[in-house]
């Protein structure tokens, strides 16, 4: 009986693992590094210098529906309207990093 929750605990464990979303792997002092080198000529401090409307900040993000790792991310990989691509120029990795630092600046409304 033993064994098998033994075995039943590792498999969980190992489902968990396997399967858990890339965004809590990422870094966001990594990305801090990576946005500082290609996104904040555009959006220091969470600002957005082409459109002003559509910050950086958490309720500009909610209120675009880009509050999410994965919504950032597409928007940095694919570029949408005045923003370019960077799909071919950063790995998924940085892109998951940048992702991951803009959540958390939004959350600190850009304050360190």
């Amino acid at each position: 009986m033993k064994r098998i929750i033994s075995v039943l605990m590792l498999s969980v464990t190992i489902f968990t693992v396997a399967f858990s979303s890339p965004a809590l792997a990422a870094n966001a002092a990594n990305g801090a590094a990576v946005f500082k080198a290609n996104c904040a000529s555009c959006h220091a401090g969470g600002r957005n210098l082409v459109n002003a409307a559509k910050t950086l900040k958490k309720g500009a993000l909610e209120k675009y529906g880009m509050y999410s790792a994965e919504a950032i991310i597409a928007q940095v990989t694919n570029g949408k309207g005045a923003m370019p691509a960077f799909g071919k120029k950063l790995k998924a990795n940085q892109i998951e990093d940048v992702a991951a630092y803009v959540l958390e600046q939004a959350d600190k409304d850009w304050k360190k």
